[in-house]
């Protein structure tokens, strides 16, 4: 599961399987329609699972949180690397 910030400082949540590929993808312009008139996008936050199902599960929860709710999230101490 991981949070992209967009151009437009707007904040993208997504779950994948190969991170540093789905970053390049939103940036090609072949990730999400949400991001393709917003890029760059930037990688702001990221969570681990063990199943696909763990990572959509959260990525459902994540993407209820209010604005505040998921700056305070990526405000925490969380090394980001793709």
């Amino acid at each position: 599961m991981y949070i992209v910030r967009c151009r437009d400082d707007s904040l993208y949540t997504g779950w994948t399987n190969h991170l540093a590929e789905r970053v390049a993808a939103h940036n090609a312009g072949k990730g999400a329609r949400y991001t393709k008139s917003r890029r760059p996008v930037e990688l702001v936050y990221y969570e681990a699972f063990g199943t696909k199902e763990e990572a959509m599960s959260r990525e459902f929860h994540v993407k209820r949180l209010t604005r505040a709710e998921k700056l305070k999230l990526i405000s925490k101490d969380i090394k980001v690397e793709a």
